[in-house]
């Protein structure tokens, strides 16, 4: 039976880019399972690799069709901005491992849907100054960037990833991000030993 490995942790701890080191690691041959957005797509994103990009009628009609496996919204300075997995034909555990990236709230949510011997969380961490940099440097790249709503999650991250909440999520392990050669070498060995 395949497991889905779920990165989680708060904004700007280099999830994106420890997401597409490991799904580069051939290796490790994990599959990844797209979750939709309703936000604005970002330079440099494209859709139906890091998200599907939808729109709120868009997320009506799946929905009504029953397909939504969990969903999230958050009240951004630019309106609600919806992010939820979709029942969409692209997870097969009898044949595969996956790699997701998301909320501890979906993360629970995915757990409920899958069984809990079925995901393994891979929770990352930064110290909150550099957490902060980095996300001033990634929201200075954009065309228009939003300072704004960078602010507005990163303060939202302390309530959102409280140790209450990581604790709850039944989250023990934990990767420390400050040398991403380490911290990947470090999630890739946890990969392996898990999937025995």
């Amino acid at each position: 039976m395949g497991k889905i490995f779920y990165l989680a942790g708060k904004s700007s701890s280099g999830k994106d880019t420890i997401y597409r080191n490991l799904l580069e690691c051939r290796q490790l041959q994990l599959k990844k399972l797209i979750p939709y957005t309703t936000r604005p797509i970002r330079a440099g994103e494209k859709n139906g690799r890091e998200y599907f990009f939808t729109d709120e009628a868009g997320l009506e009609a799946l929905r009504q069709s029953g397909k939504v496996i969990e969903e999230r919204v958050y009240h951004t300075f630019h309106g609600p901005w919806y992010y939820f997995t979709v029942d969409d034909g692209q997870l097969d555990l009898a044949r595969q491992d996956y790699l997701m990236i998301g909320t501890l709230e979906s993360f629970l949510a995915i757990k409920r849907y899958v069984g809990g011997s079925n995901i393994v969380p891979l929770y990352i961490e930064v110290d909150d100054g550099e957490r902060l940099q980095r996300a001033l440097d990634r929201e200075r790249k954009q065309e228009e960037p939003k300072y704004e709503e960078m602010c507005r999650r990163f303060l939202a991250d302390s309530g959102d990833f409280s140790e209450e909440k990581i604790a709850e999520a039944g989250i023990e392990k934990r990767f420390r991000n400050s040398s991403l050669e380490k911290c990947l070498e470090e999630v890739k060995e946890y990969i392996r030993q898990t999937r025995v």
